[in-house]
């Protein structure tokens, strides 16, 4: 059987990795079930699947968490320290779906223990990508994209040389907001950002969506995973989310990855991977669908796009603190503190602190120093947004 555990395990990412595990039990066996404050699902999750060790990230909830576990065999733990700590725990894949810069360290420590990783968690490869694939590379294990986009490239490039790429195109939904005006934007509230028109998706990252955030991240994200220049990756919209990227060749050739928006697919294909499994899940009709759509996206409107390719020519530690201030302006949006358009003000205020007039960080690329700088990132975009909001 394989040993599987799954990091973020409440979240969508992890209720339909277990979905799929749940579909093959013959296959798998689970070792490890983390979660969020989402206790109820996290225990009867355990309560079904019955892993070796079921931890919440929250401390408090540990008590709740231990009476509403069933099989006494089931070791319980909670803080974040208990997610690192079972991290290390042998086994042969890792879902790595927990929210953020948190996830990065638990993956980290996954992969050194000798574990396939799937990364769904992409602020990881934003904030330390060379150190993920460092670590892949020294401990011979997979390093497997789940992002839809980059699950896509990555199947488009088997068989590749990846000197003969000539460029990559990400796709973009638009998310909730693909139709409005900048005017409009300004006004946008937090429930109406959280309604996506095509995934069922979590709250910050259907926000993220929104403002393209989430876009901008996957555009680094192509670019750490791929070693791609930024003049190589391009995003355009399409609202049908059915065409999840493009891959062009030198040859002028240029092949798409086509499919429903499920994401049961590219963490299938990562669950399998290198074998591609049988899945039950919906086949497209090209008759229905009649037209794709595609234009490119508006930089006036999405700024977080034009920042992350600044992040891009910056390098070094620009996609740490891109990721740790667009975390802190998520969470004063989602407050009301700040406006949906005062978010990449944030970010972008941030950037200048860290790398405005040439300036530079020359500390060593390493997970203790990404962790310090993304801490440093958190207090800058917390002090700007304490001067938006006395403005």
């Amino acid at each position: 059987m394989k040993k599987v555990s799954i990091f973020g395990a409440t979240g969508s990412i992890g209720q339909n990795t277990i979905d799929l595990v749940r579909k093959d039990r013959e296959l798998f066996d689970v070792k490890v079930l983390t979660g969020g404050k989402n206790i109820k699902r996290l225990a009867e999750d355990a309560n079904e699947l019955k892993p070796d060790l079921v931890v919440t990230a929250h401390d408090y909830l540990y008590n709740d968490l231990t009476e509403l576990i069933k099989d006494k065999r089931i070791e319980i733990a909670a803080g974040y320290q208990a997610i690192c700590d079972v991290a290390s725990i042998e086994t042969d894949w890792v879902m790595s779906a927990i929210i953020g810069a948190a996830g990065l360290k638990p993956g980290v420590l996954a992969m050194e223990a000798g574990a396939d990783l799937a990364l769904a968690n992409k602020e990881s490869m934003v904030a330390a990508g060379p150190i993920l694939k460092k670590t892949a590379s020294k401990k011979n294990v997979n390093l497997i994209p789940v992002d839809s986009e980059h699950s896509a490239i990555f199947q488009l490039l088997i068989g590749q040389e990846t000197k003969s790429v000539e460029r990559v195109i990400l796709t973009a939904s638009g998310g909730a907001f693909r139709d409005w005006s900048i005017d409009e934007l300004k006004k946008a509230t937090p429930n109406q950002a959280s309604k996506h028109p095509n995934w069922v998706m979590g709250q910050r990252i259907t926000i993220d969506s929104a403002s393209m955030f989430n876009k901008a991240l996957e555009v680094i994200e192509a670019k750490e995973f791929f070693d791609l220049p930024p003049n190589q990756i391009e995003v355009l919209i399409h609202p049908q989310s059915l065409v999840h990227a493009f891959v062009g060749f030198c040859d002028g050739s240029l092949i798409s990855h086509v499919g429903p928006a499920d994401m049961r697919h590219a963490i299938g294909f990562a669950l399998y991977y290198p074998k591609r499994p049988n899945l039950d899940l919906k086949r497209l009709n090209f008759e229905e669908i009649g037209t794709f759509e595609f234009y490119s996206p508006d930089f006036k409107k999405y700024p977080a796009l034009r920042l992350a390719y600044e992040v891009l020519e910056i390098g070094g530690f620009a996609g740490a603190v891109y990721n740790s201030a667009k975390e802190i302006a998520l969470d004063a949006f989602i407050d009301r503190k700040i406006k949906f358009t005062d978010m990449s003000v944030v970010v972008e205020m941030v950037l200048d602190d860290f790398f405005g007039k040439g300036m530079e960080i020359k500390e060593e690329h390493t997970l203790e120093n990404v962790l310090k700088i993304d801490h440093m990132g958190r207090l800058a975009a917390q002090n700007q947004i304490k001067k938006l909001q006395i403005k």
